[in-house]
């Protein structure tokens, strides 16, 4: 029986909360949350706990590799790609964080922040990660989990939660606590860009798998472990293939306090609670940014959020993707989606510090010249742009001719632009990789600056 997704969606916001009332028993300090190569992971994570009031401090590989580590209790790594998370650790931050975590801090990792610590990566966990051949490679929406006895559940009746394109684990050493492992799919989630519930009710899951040649069946999640903990050295360590950090997730928001109670605080501290109401702002602070200028609506930021908003309605209207939620679109096989999504989003909150902060041009944040960063993104994502609504309508004409994927396309010319915009790496390359680190610089300097 379908069953409606009882979830609302948040209101959208550009700002988040720099301060809950639960966080007062629990300094910032304590947790280091790891933002190199998050991108749109590490602002959903970072949103989700704000809004609950869920003490962190941003930083980056480089201060990891300094020793930034020491004294804290927890280090949080969000979404992204782990491959390249551990590119931008570099050896030395990689033996810092086996270091911390061996003499007794804690490790917490979604996703692609899972996949960090396992033997492919920094080998916090004796776990492996299934080759994609061998996976559900595009499973995205609610599932539901069979969860065993652990603090992370406390409060949780009905174990429904997120997954956004989870990677499996391979589990061969006993030492491993499966803390939960995946029950059936809601009926409004989706395998690729099928509904699962309608190809359940109306289709069939093998001939749709033939079609895509690619495993798209969800039923072949079940009893995979989901959410694994384990000790290294001194040291807990929790890694999720689930997003308790989605918008407006309540059993997310539940386990997040109860990871940061279980991982965060020390045994001789208060309860880390929340009175936070699904806030996902950021209030301004006593140490606004330094301005001066005309007004914000006249900044290039608004400009470039015009553009990038221009792009994604095009994609709607030709039937390429809507939204999931405010930070999450569903997008056509054959095309980058996530991509254009994680541009839309960051550009967006961008736009909305900057309006909400009243930071003009000639304002700086941590040291960076918001004036002169915006001026290099609007060089780099205009020219981006228009090459993108170009592939995007001759993708679009592909998908009614052949089957195409992000990587396949017998179309030259879309191959060739494809390859400037993206590269062949589906870990982001091309012009993006260098744009969306542009991007992802500027934001990360406004949030540091908001939190301090």
């Amino acid at each position: 029986m379908r069953t409606k997704n009882s979830d609302k969606l948040p209101v959208t916001s550009n700002e988040l909360k720099t301060k809950g009332e639960s966080g007062d028993s629990l300094p910032n300090g304590k947790v280091a949350f790891l933002w190199d190569e998050s991108f749109l992971w590490g602002l959903m994570a970072c949103k989700a706990l704000r809004a609950d009031g869920l003490p962190f401090e941003l930083m980056r590989a480089e201060d990891i590799r300094k020793g930034a580590l020491s004294g804290r209790k927890m280090l949080f790594v969000p979404g992204g790609w782990a491959s390249n998370k551990l590119k931008a650790l570099g050896d030395n931050g990689v033996d810092e964080i086996r270091k911390f975590v061996r003499d007794g801090g804690n490790y917490l990792g979604f996703c692609g922040g899972a996949g960090l610590a396992t033997l492919d990566g920094i080998g916090l966990l004796p776990i492996k990660r299934k080759p994609t051949k061998e996976r559900v490679p595009s499973f995205s929406g609610r599932i539901n989990l069979t969860t065993s006895e652990h603090p992370l559940w406390r409060g949780i009746a009905d174990p429904v939660f997120h997954a956004w394109w989870p990677s499996q684990f391979i589990i061969e050493d006993q030492g491993i606590q499966v803390l939960a492992s995946y029950g059936a799919a809601s009926s409004d989630s989706f395998s690729s860009d099928l509904n699962t519930g309608d190809v359940a009710d109306h289709g069939s899951w093998p001939e749709m798998e033939q079609k895509y040649r690619i495993n798209l069946d969800p039923r072949r999640l079940v009893n995979d472990p989901a959410v694994v903990g384990g000790l290294f050295g001194k040291g807990r360590v929790i890694l999720s293939l689930i997003h308790f950090d989605t918008p407006d997730d309540r059993n997310g928001a539940a386990a997040l306090r109860n990871a940061w109670d279980y991982l965060a605080k020390d045994s001789n501290e208060s309860q880390v609670t929340s009175n936070a109401k699904g806030s996902n702002k950021l209030q301004v602070t006593s140490n606004k940014l330094k301005t001066k200028g005309e007004s914000g609506d006249s900044l290039l930021s608004s400009g470039l959020e015009a553009a990038i908003s221009e792009l994604v309605a095009l994609g709607a209207r030709n039937f390429l993707w809507f939204w999931r939620n405010p930070m999450l679109l569903q997008w056509r096989r054959g095309i980058r989606g996530l991509e254009y999504c994680t541009l839309h989003v960051l550009i967006r909150e961008i736009a909305g510090i900057l309006r909400a902060d009243h930071s003009f041009p000639g304002a700086t944040a941590s040291g960076l010249s918001i004036e002169n960063s915006l001026d290099t993104i609007s060089k780099m994502l205009l020219p981006f742009l228009e090459r993108a609504k170009r592939l995007l309508v001759l993708e679009r004409l592909a998908l009614q001719s052949g089957h195409i994927t992000y990587e396949r396309c017998d179309d030259p010319e879309i191959r060739e632009i494809r390859t400037e915009l993206f590269s062949h790496s589906k870990s982001y390359g091309g012009q993006f990789k260098i744009l969306i680190d542009e991007i992802d610089m500027l934001l990360y300097s406004l949030l540091k600056q908001q939190a301090s």
